[in-house]
């Protein structure tokens, strides 16, 4: 069986490297960089599983960014490509979907399509039959952003959205196959593609829904001069709620909470609903009271240690402490950045500054969303909302 995956974004290549180690799998990536580091066995994106494999396992695996050499002859074409969400269309760009739908009719006309990009509510069945797609399904991934592939090799479900059983019997068991979980532990479902596509929106929202809980919980606290770390364990020993996914910060960012938030939200435009969107509304709030709460301190210079979403992470999309800068920067304060991952000597107007030392002694304040030991020479300088010291 021959499988093609579209897209070399943590998604796509995650899939492409956890199929090849038992299928023949060609990846086609638009990006001519990413398909020189690929075919030299190194990972364009951080995640220490993928790199792993890539340099260390005997993987069935081809890189190009060819159409033709990549789609031709293939049994399943997997789509991985970006679906960002468009605040003027109130709607994910799913432009790179259909362009690569448009590509498998004429280079893989009997292949299987699954695509793995997060997608409005409906997509599926309104695309099989605008554009005449017999074999269109759709299979959401539950993925951390750096343990994409681990997160694949232990899957914490499997599920296909299909209207051709047959097909989607055969689509688990595939992916069962090349996990490293006993198959009879993985749980799998196989249902219509709409209520796929909601399965993978909810649960982000489900997810970012406990972000500002406990943010907001920190916010009280510390209006009320109360303990944090206390509250949030004695709530979180409660088995119904859990000690995870509790850690206050500067607000839910990254690849898919913002946009999957937002995509739900206005899948919600004609249905009644408060909490969805307070979802979405909370993650200004807490920004804003971020802000203000280190305006208050009236800082000349604020320091802006790292720009990623988390530690461990090279992604600088939507990372929450970006918001709080710039409200910083709206208020006239002085604004230093310390990112070692970006080349520019500016970034949105403000001096970066890439000698630690430096930035440490020309900031009055550093604000860093999660704590490092980078600054524990400086410790009375930080504010973080990092109460438990986890990535």
């Amino acid at each position: 069986m021959k499988i093609a995956v579209v897209g070399a974004g943590y998604v796509g290549l995650s899939v492409s490297v956890l199929l090849a180690t038992r299928y023949n799998v060609g990846l086609l990536e638009i990006s001519e960089d990413r398909v020189k580091l690929l075919r030299n066995k190194v990972s364009p994106i951080h995640d220490d599983f993928i790199s792993d494999y890539l340099a260390n396992k005997n993987l069935n695996l081809s890189v190009s960014s060819d159409a033709a050499e990549i789609l031709s002859g293939s049994d399943i074409v997997f789509i991985a490509t970006p679906t960002n969400y468009d605040p003027e269309l109130n709607y994910f760009n799913v432009d790179s979907v259909l362009s690569v739908i448009e590509q498998v009719k004429v280079y893989a006309p009997e292949a299987e399509i699954v695509v793995k990009s997060t997608l409005p509510v409906g997509f599926t069945e309104k695309t099989a039959k605008e554009m005449e797609v017999k074999k269109l399904h759709f299979s959401p991934e539950f993925l951390r952003e750096g343990k994409a592939l681990y997160d694949n090799l232990y899957p914490s479900r499997v599920i296909i959205g299909t209207h051709d059983n047959s097909f989607g019997e055969k689509y688990v068991e595939m992916m069962k196959s090349v996990a490293l979980t006993e198959s009879e532990k993985i749980p799998s479902l196989i249902m219509p593609p709409t209520e796929a596509e909601s399965v993978k929106l909810f649960s982000n929202t489900y997810l970012a829904m406990r972000v500002p809980f406990f943010n907001e919980l920190d916010t009280y606290a510390s209006m009320k001069g109360l303990d944090t770390r206390n509250i949030i364990q004695g709530v979180s020993m409660d088995p119904r709620i859990g000690d995870f996914y509790n850690n206050p910060s500067f607000g839910y960012g990254g690849y898919c909470l913002p946009k999957d938030t937002k995509q739900l939200l206005a899948n919600y435009r004609d249905v009644p609903n408060t909490l969805i969107r307070s979802i979405v509304e909370s993650n200004t709030v807490r920004k804003d009271f971020i802000a203000a709460d280190i305006l208050s301190r009236k800082p000349e210079t604020v320091g802006i240690y790292r720009l990623v979403m988390k530690s461990a992470s090279d992604n600088f999309r939507s990372s929450s402490i970006q918001g709080i800068m710039k409200r910083i920067k709206a208020k006239g304060v002085n604004v230093i950045v310390y990112e070692p991952l970006l080349e520019d000597e500016k970034f949105f107007n403000s001096k970066v500054e890439r000698d630690l030392a430096e930035f440490k002694k020309k900031s009055d304040i550093i604000i860093c969303n999660r704590i490092s030991e980078d600054l524990e020479d400086v410790a009375d300088k930080v504010y973080t909302r990092d109460i438990f010291h986890e990535g």
